[in-house]
Parts: structure tokens; sequence; C-alpha cells
């Protein structure tokens, strides 16, 4: 193993202390605020951003388990980014449309989850310091994760992208228009890190998320801490994220 591989190989458990960070700042903000839906979301999403690379922490420094694996895919490929976009459409929908749509996508996550954790596992596809999604034995259990994942990315990705194109046109909120857009970025990455973990390259994922994860809470910040709008705006920036 090259230094420059090692080094790679230590990023999830950077990421991991800085999901536990955030999820701090969110509790406390949420705490506040009287517990409001997109905050919690937020947290459990944030929750399980840091599980996900702590299991990835685990595997890759300390050696591989099936059930190390099992509980990683669920984590992250199942619950990476769901609660996070669903707290975006608490914070950008009526309260109404936002019950229905999670109403509507909730249980295919729930099912997804389930068989997850009940499916065999296939010991033959297991890799000594790599997770890999081929040890599940139900491969059909992840046709169901592309469903998942892009209404995550639709929700958070677009959310954040449509609120920034909003205050970039306004002229009036350019830190909460940067801050939409980091947030956008922030999204994508570990998706795009996920799709090179397919690919063999698990070392993506972890730079991925670690980039991500950073680019959120920074986006995160120049939003709760940017001027009030002029007048209310229904966008994950105008809420300021609170």
């Amino acid at each position: 193993m090259s230094v420059q591989e090692g080094f790679v190989h230590y990023l999830p458990i950077a990421t991991t202390a800085i999901s536990l960070a955030f999820l701090l700042v969110l509790i406390r903000r949420a705490a506040r605020r009287a517990w409001p839906a997109h905050l919690v979301w937020w947290g459990i999403g944030v929750f399980f951003y840091g599980l996900g690379t702590l299991l990835e922490s685990w595997i890759t420094l300390g050696g591989n388990t099936l059930t190390l694996t099992r509980l990683w895919y669920w984590a992250g490929a199942i619950l990476g980014g769901y609660p996070l976009a669903t707290g975006t459409v608490y914070l950008l929908a009526r309260r109404k449309l936002a019950h229905l749509l999670t109403f509507c996508s909730l249980p295919l996550v729930i099912v997804a989850s389930v068989c997850v954790l009940i499916t065999p596992l296939n010991e033959g596809a297991l890799v000594e310091h790599k997770p890999s999604g081929d040890v599940i034995g139900w491969q059909w259990v992840r046709l169901m994760t592309p469903f998942i994942n892009g209404y995550a990315a639709v929700f958070l990705i677009g959310g954040a992208l449509y609120s920034s194109a909003k205050f970039f046109r306004s002229g009036d909120q350019p830190r909460r228009a940067f801050g939409t857009a980091l947030i956008a970025v922030g999204g994508l990455l570990p998706g795009i890190g996920g799709g090179m973990a397919k690919a063999g390259i698990v070392e993506g994922l972890y730079v991925g998320e670690l980039a991500g994860l950073i680019l959120i809470w920074i986006g995160y910040e120049f939003c709760t801490k940017a001027p009030a709008p002029n007048k209310v705006d229904t966008t994950i920036s105008a809420q300021a994220m609170s």
C-alpha cells in the first residue's frame, strides 16, 4: 500500500467526525426551534451519513465481515441521501405536499431496508478491506436503490439548485445563492463517488463523501448567517435552514 492510498483510506474517519459535529449543530438548532420537521430529517440524514462512513473506516482499517458490509450498504445506499432529501422537501414544499411525498416514498425505503437486513449474503464476494454491494445475495434488492437515490437527488440537489438560481436572479441574497449552490454540489459528490465505488474504485467514494459533507456544511453556514430576505420565500435559503 502506498502512502497516498493509506491517506485516502483514513478519510472516512474524518468524515465521521465531521458528521458528528454537524449533527450536534443541527440538534441544537432544532431544539431551539421546537424541532421543525426539516431539521429533524436533516439530522437523521447526517446521522446515517456518519454511520456509513464509520462502518467504512472499520472495514477499511480493521477488516471486513459480512455483517459490517450489510450494515454499510443499509446506512449508505438506502439511507445515505433519503432523509436529507426529505428534510429539503419539508423545507421547500407546503406541509400537505411534503406529507404526501413522504407517504409515497417512505414505504419503498422501509421495504428496501428490511430486504437488505434479511437478505442472504454472498461470502465469496467479500473483499477483506473494501465494502461492496456485491455481497448482497438478493441482487434484485439493489434495483431499488436507483429509485431511492434518484428521489434524493431530485429534491436535495434539485431543490438547492432551484433556490440558488432564485437568489442569483434576485441579486440581493448573494450569500444564500452561494450557500445553496454549495449544498447542491455537496449533494452531488457522494453520488459521483458511489458510481466510482461500483466500478471498483471505492477510494473515490471516500473522497466524495468527505468533500460533499464539507461543502454541505459550509453551504448551510452561509445560509444561516445570511441577512434575512426582503420578503418571505419558501426556498431552502429563505428559511435559512432553521
